[in-house]
C-alpha cells in the first residue's frame, strides 16, 4: 500500500476503537435485537468467510466465488456485520455512527486497493472491473466451477479473527443489556 493508503488504513483502525466504545455506550440492546442482530451479522460472517476462502492475496487476481459478484465481498460482509451490530445495539445513533464511519473510510480504501490491483495486474484487472461492480453485487448465476472454497485460504487470511470480534461485540452488548 502506498503512503496515503497506509495512512488511511491506520486512521480507519485508530478511529475504530473509540467508535466501538461510543457504540457500546449508546447501545440499548434487548434479547430480541441481540438475536436479530446475530442473524444479520451471521450473513456478513458467511459472506466474509466465503470471500476469505477464495482470496489469494498478492498471489493472483481473485475473481471466483463471491468475487464474481462484487469486487469487494469482504467489505460488503463487513457492512452487513456492522448492520448486524447496529440492529443488536438497538440504537439509531449507533447505526448513524457506523454508517458515517463506513462512508468516511471504505470508498477511499476501495479506490486505493483498486489502484494497487491495477498496477499489479493491469489489463486483467481492468477487464474484471468492467464486468463486476465495486461494492453492491450484481445478482446473477456464476458458474458452479468458480466456487472452490479453501479452508487453508480462510485460515491464512485469518478470517477467524472477524468471527471472534463479532462474538465479543455481541457478548459486550449482552453485558450492556444485563447490567445497563
Amino acid at each position: 500500500m502506498s503512503g496515503t493508503g497506509h495512512t488511511l488504513a491506520r486512521w480507519r483502525v485508530r478511529a475504530g476503537y473509540p467508535l466501538a466504545l461510543a457504540c457500546l455506550w449508546l447501545s440499548q440492546p434487548t434479547p430480541q435485537t441481540l438475536q436479530l442482530g446475530f442473524v444479520v451479522g451471521l450473513l456478513g460472517l458467511l459472506l466474509r468467510a466465503a470471500a476469505a476462502g477464495h482470496l489469494c492475496k498478492h498471489e493472483a487476481l481473485t475473481t471466483a466465488g463471491p468475487y464474481a459478484y462484487t469486487r469487494n465481498p469482504l467489505y460488503l460482509g463487513s457492512a452487513i456485520l456492522a448492520a448486524g451490530f447496529a440492529v443488536a445495539a438497538a440504537s439509531v445513533w449507533v447505526a448513524a455512527l457506523l454508517a458515517g464511519y463506513f462512508a468516511m473510510f471504505y470508498p477511499a480504501v476501495m479506490r486505493q486497493e483498486e489502484q494497487e490491483l491495477r498496477r499489479r495486474y493491469g489489463e486483467p484487472f481492468d477487464a474484471y472491473a468492467a464486468r463486476v461492480p465495486r461494492f453492491w453485487p450484481r445478482l446473477r448465476l456464476a458458474e458452479a466451477a468458480q466456487w472452490r472454497f479453501s479452508w487453508q485460504s480462510y485460515l491464512r487470511n485469518r478470517e477467524y479473527e472477524t468471527v471472534a470480534g463479532f462474538a465479543l461485540a455481541l457478548y459486550l452488548l449482552w453485558l450492556r443489556y444485563q447490567f445497563g
